[in-house]
């Protein structure tokens, strides 16, 4: 008897000396019915998410996922790694203060408009600039920021021609030998956008002046035709695509989704084989079956080239959206076909997506092996019962307000994403190795000059 009394001392604890009365009954009751109501009260305030499917892992445990509420456009960002709020404080260097910089926006002789630069895969570059200028985010104290914007519409000045590949080098190694916060930091809390599929390449001398920089970029792999790669996945972030402001709008928009069962094809490829393996396949897959699949052979100009509300009206007319590599492996078909409700399959292998770390996107897509494109990929697609594409397509229906770039003051935004992103990226130790301090604080270069002494043009690594 005395050794069952020792374990139940070991396990339970003592045995308690004071008797259970009705009075600690009734608190204890009273304890419970808080509890529930409470947990019931915290359970209420958390919005349902995508799908019930992904809101825990096998454990139970609630994931790291991006949360909607019914309503397209109400988001809950996840607080893992994010924070419950954001606070960020960016500079935005101004056209007038950096020698340099307005040709990187304007061209060698300034005669590129903003405006001209806002539509096509580079628009990005313009959109955040603009959205920035605008946030709350935005410091004009360069002492108090947490990160540096550095503005350049630089793809699109290259296409028109404002300037060449060398100019575009040597701006830029002008541009940030003006900047001490740059070598204060070595670049690690400047941004750079680059929106095409050429990424930071665009710039030639990218990995020895900005390889420490957040990078900005739709493309997570160039390493194509090219031995290095200018994303990092623990530095740079991947962007939504520009897709045409007629289709993003929140009225009424450039081209309307048709029901399910009023759509033609079954699938669709809509663009330029430009001699690309897996374009060619469907080109000539759409060939054989015709009444299932949709893929013109369209040119640059003429009579095969599609206008911008066609092209809407064809791309909504399928069940899926098929979205091969070109010249790079992301693909803006991929985020068009969220505004025409039709089910976006990948077909690029190295695609990196936006925001990937909180959405799943294999709830409301279908990433499909390139080296199977052929009568295998429509038969699967064809195999999907039509309950299942409906519920895709509503899942994508709350995503697609992340891949819109709306103001910071819209919860859901491709804006307001890449402020979340940039959150995770802030650091507050930012010295370079050419960077010093001394015993009283004081910051100071290799020649022990003082930090507010530094006077352009600064030495780059």
């Amino acid at each position: 008897m005395g050794s069952t009394v020792n374990i139940k001392s070991r396990v339970f604890g003592p045995p308690s000396s004071t008797p259970c009365t009705r009075s600690h009954q009734i608190g204890a009751l009273a304890l419970i019915a808080v509890t529930f109501f409470a947990t019931r009260l915290l359970d209420q305030s958390f919005p349902s998410s995508i799908s019930s499917s992904s809101s825990f892992d096998g454990n139970g445990y609630e994931s790291n996922i991006i949360r909607f509420s019914e309503d397209e456009g109400s988001v809950r960002w996840p607080r893992r790694g994010y924070g419950s709020y954001i606070s960020l404080k960016i500079y935005i260097y101004d056209e007038n203060e950096i020698d340099g910089l307005k040709q990187l926006l304007y061209g060698r002789d300034g005669t590129i408009s903003a405006d001209s630069c806002l539509k096509g895969q580079w628009g990005t570059q313009v959109k955040i600039h603009k959205l920035l200028l605008k946030s709350r985010f935005r410091t004009h104290k360069k002492a108090e920021a947490d990160l540096f914007f550095v503005p350049s519409y630089v793809k699109c000045v290259r296409m028109m021609g404002g300037l060449n590949d060398k100019e575009i080098n040597q701006t830029y190694v002008k541009v940030l030998s003006q900047m001490p916060y740059f070598r204060l930091s070595g670049g690690r809390n400047h941004i750079f956008v680059f929106p095409s599929g050429a990424g930071a390449h665009l710039f030639k001398s990218w990995a020895t002046y900005i390889n420490h920089s957040i990078i900005l970029t739709p493309e997570g792999d160039r390493t194509d035709k090219r031995d290095t790669s200018a994303f990092n996945t623990w530095k740079d972030i991947i962007i939504p695509g520009n897709v045409d402001d007629g289709m993003t709008t929140h009225g009424v928009r450039l081209v309307e989704p048709l029901p399910l069962s009023k759509r033609k094809y079954l699938a669709n490829y809509l663009g330029r084989a430009q001699g690309k393996s897996g374009r060619l396949q469907l080109i000539d897959l759409a060939k054989q079956f015709p009444h299932k699949l949709e893929s013109p052979e369209l040119k640059f100009s003429g009579p095969e080239k599609l206008g911008k509300a066609d092209y809407f009206l064809h791309l909504r007319n399928a069940k899926f959206c098929l979205a091969p590599r070109g010249e790079s492996s992301w693909t803006l078909r991929f985020y068009e076909s969220f505004f025409v409700e039709c089910v976006p399959v990948l077909l690029s292998d190295h695609a990196e997506l936006p925001f990937q770390n909180v959405v799943d996107y294999s709830q409301v897509s279908i990433k499909w092996p390139s080296s199977r494109i052929g009568v295998q990929l429509l038969e699967y697609l064809e195999s999907i019962p039509d309950k299942r594409i409906e519920e895709m397509i509503a899942r994508g229906r709350k995503l697609r307000c992340l891949l819109v770039y709306g103001p910071d003051s819209e919860a859901c935004s491709a804006f307001s994403g890449i402020l979340w992103e940039l959150q995770r990226k802030t650091r507050q130790f930012h010295q370079s190795s050419e960077t010093f301090w001394l015993h009283n604080g004081s910051i100071v270069n290799r020649d022990l000059v003082e930090f507010y002494k530094w006077k352009p043009p600064l030495p780059l690594p």
